[in-house]
């Protein structure tokens, strides 16, 4: 019986490490569905570091940097990667306002077809400014959950729109810190 408690006991304290190591703030962590669609909100190179996660995290995904409604067929989960760059934009051949209208058809469409969004910002403070903080201020309010970096949390931004839309929230560390609550979010 002493084994079958200790192993039960140290079963549970495994779980629990995601959770030692980010905070979580809002409503209970929501699950999620694979498989899964990477998109940017603001192509940013965070977009391929989400790819890499899910990888890593085991995941069932594909990344489509600029993904459409049309690429939404047999998602059961949108990720949106929260970051805007000028260079990004240029490279796609677009503006602000263009990719601004490309996520908010996919999120509509998203909506329309009941898949759930998981928003993600992994650049910390260093990705953020003027348009990715617009990026975060129009899509985050879409997303049953959050995932970000601290640092990128550090003038409570993310905290705020969270709370003021009952978003469950958890911030790591360092990007690679969270591979462990975006697995643990689909399973």
């Amino acid at each position: 019986m002493k084994t079958v408690v200790s192993v039960s006991f140290i079963s549970l304290v495994l779980m629990a490490i995601p959770v030692l190591f980010s905070e979580n703030i809002g409503a209970p962590p929501a699950k999620f569905e694979q498989p899964i669609l990477i998109t940017s909100a603001g192509q940013s190179a965070e977009v391929q570091l989400a790819s890499v996660l899910s990888k890593r995290a085991g995941l069932d995904a594909v990344l489509v940097k600029a993904a459409s409604p049309r690429d939404l067929k047999n998602t059961k989960t949108l990720v949106l990667v929260l970051g805007a760059s000028l260079k990004g934009l240029g490279a796609a051949g677009i503006d602000a306002a263009d990719e601004k209208a490309r996520v908010k058809g996919l999120v509509e469409a998203a909506q329309n077809l009941d898949i759930a969004i998981l928003c993600l910002h992994l650049g910390g403070e260093a990705r953020r400014g003027q348009l990715t903080d617009q990026m975060i201020e129009e899509f985050l309010p879409y997303g049953q959950m959050a995932i970000v970096v601290k640092s990128g949390n550090g003038d409570g931004l993310f905290t705020s729109i969270c709370a003021q839309h009952n978003i469950p929230l958890i911030e790591v560390d360092r990007t690679i810190d969270a591979i462990a609550p975006f697995k643990n979010v689909f399973n």
